[in-house]
């Protein structure tokens, strides 16, 4: 029989992964437990032998300068009595028991016990486990699909990836082999629960270690990390080694270690740069690919006023500014980036509204003095001296004025005039039977008949 209990406890050494001291301390508590649940047996101890597999069931108490409960407890004199040289803290035996008093009520108790505590030592176990394993990758099986998440199987417990920390990038299958972030681990009644992700910051970082040799080792460090999951990241690295280059590093040759976490991330865009300790210098490299012409810091407001060509103005921003937001994260100051052209024109209204300021009174004098004066666009115009003009000959109008009044209208030019041509007939034998009224201003005609 004790053969066969060192058996079992291998075997769930073995299966569980609970080591051999932790599966007898459980056992050795749960008997204890199924004695104790009888009335006048709280001081039964149990001890078993990890080699041979024997149990010795005794009665013992604690050592107390005060007793609290006489049923588990004694002071130092009556220890002493029993144990000479006992002290406070010390368990002294008091009666040895025959293990025949462990009954069948008992052994079925102590199954029950056992078995739980057996798994409950198992969930520690996988619990310690993966909790040290929090902020490292972990890679698992699609096991489940659900619509809200996505159960991977990673070995002795479930990893849960949430909607939210999955790429809109990626579809995932059952069966699929699937890298992850460990973000945390907590304990329920069903065991450990691990989150994970994979649009976290950390998730990249890792990915990197995992494909530049010279980050896991140590000589290139990846000193910040920007991301926008699904879209874009930057990644700033710092060399340890004088003379290597962080940026060429972690590319690789052709591009071929920064393409396997391409690839791995379905596709991201990810922009390496190298980090400066030089704040202007850091934003200019951070807003790549677009070229800086000029970067102003503002220490008190941690402001970085960054000039750019104007052709270059929509490649610093981004499409909706997506890489001026992520400079911003990667840098930690707030960026305010203008072009060159915006910034002549603003230099140009400022001189401009210098100059429009109120000029001082002159005296006038008898001769011409060419006089300066500013124009609308900020440029002096030169006024020439005037002339004197030549008085002009008032020519007739028609038309009426202020001076002269009208002449009254005629009876004839009331009537209604026909534009027709003159015309002049004459009588037979005659003189000329048309007539011109020059006084009244209208032609008339007379037509014999």
């Amino acid at each position: 029989m004790s053969r066969d209990f060192v058996g079992a406890l291998l075997q769930l050494n073995a299966e569980k992964g609970v080591s051999r001291e932790q599966l007898i301390r459980t056992v050795e508590e749960a008997i204890q437990s199924a004695y104790r649940r009888s009335p006048g047996d709280e001081d039964i101890n149990v001890r078993i032998d990890g080699e041979s597999g024997k149990v010795r069931v005794f009665r013992a108490r604690l050592v107390v300068e005060e007793i609290d409960d006489p049923l588990t407890q004694m002071t130092v004199d009556e220890a002493q009595a029993i144990q000479p040289g006992a002290e406070v803290g010390d368990l002294v035996e008091t009666e040895q028991l025959d293990q025949e008093a462990f009954g069948r009520i008992h052994a079925q108790t102590a199954k029950q016990v056992v078995l739980q505590r057996l798994h409950e030592a198992e969930r520690n176990v996988v619990f310690d486990e993966y909790a040290s394993r929090e902020g490292e990758l972990i890679t698992g099986t699609v096991s489940r699909v659900e619509p809200r998440a996505i159960v991977l199987d990673v070995g002795k417990a479930e990893a849960i990836l949430a909607t939210t920390e999955q790429s809109p990038l990626e579809h995932y299958r059952i069966g699929q082999n699937v890298k992850a972030y460990v973000l945390e681990v907590r304990r329920s009644a069903k065991g450990p629960q691990i989150y994970i992700s994979r649009t976290h910051k950390g998730f990249l970082r890792r990915l990197f270690e995992l494909e530049v040799p010279e980050i896991h080792a140590g000589t290139v460090e990846v000193k910040a990390i920007a991301r926008e999951a699904g879209s874009r990241s930057k990644v700033a690295v710092a060399s340890r080694q004088p003379g290597l280059d962080p940026v060429g590093a972690t590319v690789g040759q052709r591009g071929a270690r920064v393409q396997a976490v391409v690839a791995e991330l379905a596709g991201e865009k990810i922009d390496v740069i190298e980090w400066s300790e030089d704040a202007s210098t850091f934003v200019a490299k951070a807003l790549s690919p677009a070229q800086v012409i000029e970067v102003r810091i503002d220490e008190e407001h941690r402001i970085a006023n960054v000039v750019v060509p104007e052709r270059m103005l929509s490649l610093a921003i981004g499409r909706e500014g997506q890489n001026a937001r992520l400079a911003a994260k990667l840098t930690g100051w707030r960026i305010d980036i203008r072009s060159d052209v915006s910034v002549a024109e603003a230099a140009k209204e400022a001189a401009a509204a210098a100059a429009e300021a109120p000029a001082q009174a002159v005296e006038p004098t008898d001769t011409a003095v060419p006089a300066v004066a500013a124009a609308g666009n900020g440029e002096a115009v030169q006024a020439e001296p005037e002339t004197p003009a030549k008085p002009k000959r008032r020519k007739a109008s028609a038309e009426p004025t202020a001076e002269t009044e009208p002449p009254a209208e005629s009876p004839a030019d009331t009537l209604p005039k026909k534009a027709t041509k003159p015309r002049s007939r004459k009588a037979a034998g005659g003189p000329e039977a048309g007539a011109t009224a020059a006084d009244s201003g209208s032609v008339t005609e007379e037509v014999t008949p």
